[in-house]
């Protein structure tokens, strides 16, 4: 039977800079290796999506015919869902993140951010996200948020995030992250965190309960920018060992891989944050991927991402002598990327890698709307055409 034809729509894509950017250009791309996928996407940002949404309304509902089904980016998109079924019985389905159906936390660090909670909980998640016919959880914690708020379980199916297993290696040196990090890191034990600085992320929390009581050997390197960073800045200047911290800031995307390639140890040290939640961890495995080992709080979506032993380490969030007697576990054994990044790689490549997740979403799909079937290849060729 024929693959069916996806029209797939994105408020947040690339060249905007972002972990959900990058995760809906990659599944798009290869998407298209085994079906019809039609994209439009919001490239502009955040401030461009007034102009988006009903443009991406607009289209959907005007081209709707052509297509076997939709498949929505994320939640916020979800009001297309209720446009579509006024017109139509086309199946809809949605890949959710954690926030995109839990958002109650402000997170996103503006001053009105309340009236939008109480916006999108009345409207969106009331009205909105019930519309839609199928979910795709990047996280399993997702799914059971989704559950808390009325959504029958036979809706959800769990399918990891993707990388490309190849994007980011690349043969850096000792000297490229002393270049990056202006500091000399002979005879250190470097760790890293890089993402989307948020509560959440514990990296606040780390550098109060954690760094005061590593040795002298080891420095941490923070990379990244959010809501959150003036705290953590604040945290450092507290810490009473700033000179074992780097703060980096916004990083390009070739300092990110530098970083990921030199680095000794990955961390994710999470916190629970009421309404505001890790939906899986997309940095944890591409780190993994880079062949760094990666220790991280076992909660929430980071349990998805991480199996403890196979590609990283999983410890109480929170528990603050539990990080620091991990930590220094595994750096008596010697270099952590040493020991544990050949296997920390295999496992994510055949875990994540994106020809594998591709081929679980289009089985989903096909599931929804055809029936199920294995999926062949279309040829770069073809892919060309199309696009």
């Amino acid at each position: 039977m024929e693959n069916p034809n996806i029209l797939f729509v994105s408020r947040a894509y690339p060249p905007v800079v972002g972990g959900i950017e990058n995760q809906n250009y990659e599944l798009s791309v290869w998407l298209a290796r085994y079906a019809k996928v039609k994209t439009i996407a919001n490239k502009k940002g955040r401030k461009f999506l007034p102009f988006f949404a009903p443009y991406a309304l607009f289209y959907v509902l005007f081209s709707l015919y052509k297509y076997d089904v939709v498949l929505l980016g994320d939640g916020l998109l979800s009001f297309l869902a209720w446009a579509i079924k006024i017109f139509s019985k086309k199946p809809v389905i949605c890949v959710v993140h954690g926030l995109d159906i839990n958002y109650n936390s402000a997170s996103l660090g503006v001053c009105y951010e309340k009236i939008l909670i109480w916006l999108y909980q009345k409207i969106w998640i009331n009205i909105f996200i019930k519309k839609v016919d199928s979910f795709i959880a990047v996280g399993n914690e997702t799914i059971r948020v989704g559950i808390k708020l009325g959504i029958p379980e036979e809706k959800f199916i769990f399918i990891p995030n993707g990388v490309d297993a190849e994007k980011n290696l690349l043969n850096a040196s000792q000297k490229d992250l002393e270049n990056i990090i202006k500091k000399s890191v002979e005879g250190k034990k470097v760790l890293l965190t890089s993402g989307r600085l948020a509560k959440q992320k514990g990296v606040a929390w780390f550098i109060r309960n954690v760094m005061p009581k590593l040795g002298e050997e080891f420095v941490y390197v923070v990379a990244g920018d959010g809501p959150d960073r003036k705290n953590i800045e604040n945290a450092i200047e507290k810490s009473g060992c700033a000179d074992k911290i780097v703060m980096l800031g916004r990083v390009s995307d070739r300092d990110r891989n530098i970083l990921f390639n030199t680095a000794d140890l990955f961390l994710q040290p999470n916190v629970k944050v009421p309404g505001d939640m890790e939906g899986f961890g997309i940095s944890v495995i591409e780190a993994g991927a880079c062949r760094l080992p990666v220790l991280a709080a076992n909660i929430e979506g980071l349990r998805d991402a991480i199996k403890d032993g196979r590609n990283g380490f999983l410890v109480e969030s929170g528990n603050a002598s539990a990080f620091v007697e991990k930590i220094n576990q595994l750096f008596n054994k010697g270099n952590p990327r040493k020991i544990f990044g050949e296997e920390t790689r295999k496992f994510v490549v055949e875990n994540y890698s994106w020809k594998n997740i591709a081929q679980k979403y289009l089985e989903e799909i096909r599931r929804r709307t055809i029936g199920p079937s294995v999926p062949t290849p279309i040829s770069p060729e073809e892919i060309v055409r199309r696009t």
